[in-house]
C-alpha cells in the first residue's frame, strides 16, 4: 500500500475532524463531534489527543505518535496510547498511515496495512461530497472494503473546547461491551 512521502508533519499538526471511519469497539457507537488534535514535540514526537461526545459528555485518550522508521520518508507512523484511559496502565501501539493528503493539508485519508481501521480527516467539520467521494475510491483502489465506512455526525458548530468530561474514560470500557 503506497503512502504519502515527505509528509510536512509541521503542517499536520493542529486539529482534524473525523468525516467517516470505519465503527471500531474503542470508539462509543453513538459518538458525535469526533475529532483529533495533534502537537509536534521537540522530539519530534506527535501528543495526540482523541476526542469524542457520547450522551452530550467529553471523552477522549491521549497517546504519543512517532515515524515507525525515522530514517524513512515514508508517512508510515505508530500510535501509542495506554488503556485504560482512567488507569493507562496498558501500552496499545497500532500503525498510521497517511495514505493521501491534499496539496493544502485540509483532508487526509488515513489507514493502516491490515486495512481494518480507515479515517476520512477534514480541518473543518464537513467535507464536500465530491471530494468526500473521490477519497473513498482512494481507499477502494487500495483494497479497503468501503462498504463499512460509517459517516461521523458532527455539529455545527462543532463543541468549543472540552465541556462535560465522561466519567474518567467509562465509555473505553462500556465500548469494550459493545456499548
Amino acid at each position: 500500500m503506497e503512502v504519502v512521502r515527505n509528509l510536512d508533519l509541521q503542517r499536520y499538526m493542529g486539529r482534524w475532524y473525523e468525516i467517516a471511519s470505519f465503527p471500531s469497539r474503542n470508539q462509543p457507537k453513538d459518538g458525535v463531534d469526533t475529532r483529533a488534535t495533534y502537537t509536534l514535540r521537540d522530539d519530534g514526537t506527535v501528543q495526540v489527543l482523541n476526542e469524542t461526545w457520547s450522551s452530550g459528555k467529553r471523552g477522549y485518550i491521549e497517546g504519543t505518535a512517532y515515524k515507525a522508521n525515522p530514517n524513512s520518508d515514508e508517512a508510515k507512523l505508530k500510535v501509542k496510547f495506554y488503556v485504560p484511559p482512567f488507569l493507562p496502565i496498558i501500552p496499545v501501539v497500532g500503525d498510521y498511515w497517511v495514505l493521501y493528503i491534499d496539496d493544502d493539508y485540509q483532508y487526509a485519508l488515513i489507514g493502516q496495512p491490515s486495512r481494518n481501521y480507515l479515517w476520512i480527516l477534514c480541518r473543518q467539520n464537513h467535507l464536500d461530497d465530491e471530494i468526500y467521494n473521490a477519497l473513498v475510491e482512494k481507499a477502494k483502489d487500495v483494497g479497503y472494503d468501503v462498504s463499512k465506512l460509517r459517516k461521523t455526525p458532527q455539529n455545527d458548530p462543532p463543541p468549543e473546547e472540552q465541556g462535560p468530561q465522561d466519567s474518567k474514560g467509562i465509555w473505553w470500557l462500556k465500548s469494550i461491551f459493545g456499548r
